[in-house]
């Protein structure tokens, strides 16, 4: 279901009836071919994660170091590795060289052949015949095609020639540097509710770290074994047919795909039971061990998109931690932008309060009131307005008035005013009156509560004020006299 897509991504109105196939680890191959040491970090650092390599394994599994193995430093058990040596030196086109895809191409012969005769009971298991096995070594050796179907051959010749052709390539299928991850694999078990270790295999975790491992084989190793294990998973299917279960294939091929050269079962010793396990669940979990992990492809397609839309909880985390430090300072920018942004507002609403108070009262008829109200204005200094608060440019100097009058002129009409000859009758009681005039202003505040109702009985409290200081003068005046 991965691999089938059901959406059209050309114009071709002739195509669109037609399934695409989609690699979904299309960006995992690239990737892999393009960058391999970033690809390699990549799925090591996941490895790391599910099993615990120390430095020594670590530095094999990435290649740094030559494979310490079991029995490399045992004193010769004598006839079985002269015996293997002697195999490797006589090295062919196919047969005892190194890995390559014309090899494969070869063996993928066998391989096809006997996916058509799967039910022969005791396949891997029964020995062919020799002299029938010699022929068709050389046949493949020399590279000409072969007619397996001709019935020259028998399915059990073709299964010993292939595990012979594995047990003589110079290393194991799954390589020397991996032997040790391999055994680590075996190990992944479950742990109970108190965190102790028990008996049953993770299988979700082995899975995981299999998919992992065979992403940093080389790649006819791995187009082999995908190969291969398939080939073992459906002979497993038939073992009703065949009397061969994934366990009996396992015990014939660990020793090919799995097992170090030149070393016996005395040198794996317990070691054994582990590799033979492994390959068993490989063979059951075949069909889902050649799938990159979900995260590694998305790694891989983020690493060329460039995209930024999913991140995972760790790398969310991460990013919250590293960037709680940034974080204070934009906290406090950001509090003296608001409270600068406040400050501008409130000064906005008030010279807007003023200007609708100024042309309220030039909009009145000509009168005594009139003229006392503006008389009111001009006697109250600047410094008390509400704008007096926000600090201005300096400015060359002129002669401006310094009357609330003048403040509100400049503001509606924009142009200077004469500065008003000041009251010679000036009193502290007419000062007094006045800062209540001031006072009143300032609790009009902004234009919302500047009403019809409240600017009559501002109207009414400075015609009272007006008659204090007139009744004032008048009596200081006759008294006077």
């Amino acid at each position: 279901s991965d691999a089938i897509c059901n959406f059209v991504i050309c114009n071709d109105s002739s195509l669109r009836s037609q399934p695409i196939i989609f690699n979904p680890d299309f960006f995992v191959e690239k990737l892999r071919h393009e960058k391999p040491e970033v690809f390699t970090e990549l799925v090591v650092s996941n490895i790391t994660r599910l099993i615990d390599l120390p430095g020594t394994e670590l530095a094999q599994l990435m290649g740094e170091e030559d494979p310490k193995l079991p029995g490399a430093n045992s004193t010769a058990s004598g006839f079985f590795r002269s015996l293997m040596s002697l195999k490797r030196k006589e090295k062919g086109v196919v047969f005892g060289s190194p890995l390559t895809e014309e090899g494969i191409a070869q063996v993928s012969q066998l391989i096809e052949y006997l996916h058509k005769n799967l039910r022969a009971e005791g396949l891997f298991r029964v020995p062919g015949n020799s002299i029938r096995q010699q022929i068709l070594k050389d046949a493949l050796n020399s590279g000409t095609d072969i007619d397996l179907d001709s019935g020259e051959f028998h399915s059990n010749d073709v299964a010993t020639l292939l595990k012979m052709f594995l047990g003589e390539l110079p290393e194991p299928l799954l390589t020397h540097k991996h032997f040790h991850a391999h055994l680590k694999i075996a190990d992944l078990m479950l742990f109970d509710e108190k965190g102790n270790k028990t008996s049953t295999p993770d299988k979700e975790r082995q899975i995981e770290a299999l998919q992992l491992l065979f992403l940093i084989l080389p790649a006819p190793n791995r187009s082999l074994l995908k190969l291969l294990l398939d080939l073992l998973y459906q002979t497993a299917k038939k073992q009703d047919k065949n009397k061969m279960s994934a366990h009996n294939l396992a015990l014939m091929f660990a020793p090919h795909i799995l097992w170090p050269r030149n070393v016996t079962a005395n040198d794996l010793q317990e070691n054994i039971t582990k590799l033979n396990n492994g390959v068993t669940f490989m063979i059951k979990h075949s069909q889902k061990l050649f799938k990159a992990p979900a995260y590694i492809r998305e790694c891989a397609r983020l690493h060329y998109l460039g995209s930024r839309a999913h991140t995972s909880k760790d790398d969310l985390d991460l990013l919250t931690s590293s960037g709680s430090k940034e974080l204070q300072p934009l906290k406090s920018q950001k509090r003296s932008r608001l409270d600068t942004c406040h400050q501008e507002e409130t000064q906005q609403r008030t010279e807007e309060a003023l200007k609708e108070l100024f042309r309220h009262v030039h909009s009145m008829p000509d009168s005594a009131k009139k003229k006392k109200l503006i008389r009111q204005f001009n006697k109250h200094p600047t410094a008390l307005t509400p704008a007096s608060d926000v600090p201005t440019s300096p400015a060359p100097r002129r002669t401006r008035s310094r009357s609330f009058s003048g403040l509100i002129k400049r503001k509606v009409l924009g142009t200077p005013v004469i500065q008003e000859r000041k009251s010679r009758d000036a009193t502290p009681e007419a000062e007094r009156v006045s800062k209540e005039n001031v006072h009143l202003l300032q609790k009009c505040g902004s234009p919302a509560h500047m009403s019809q109702a409240k600017l009559k009985s501002l109207e009414g409290r400075k015609e009272e004020s007006c008659r204090r200081v007139r009744g004032h003068l008048l009596s200081k005046d006759s008294s006077s006299l």
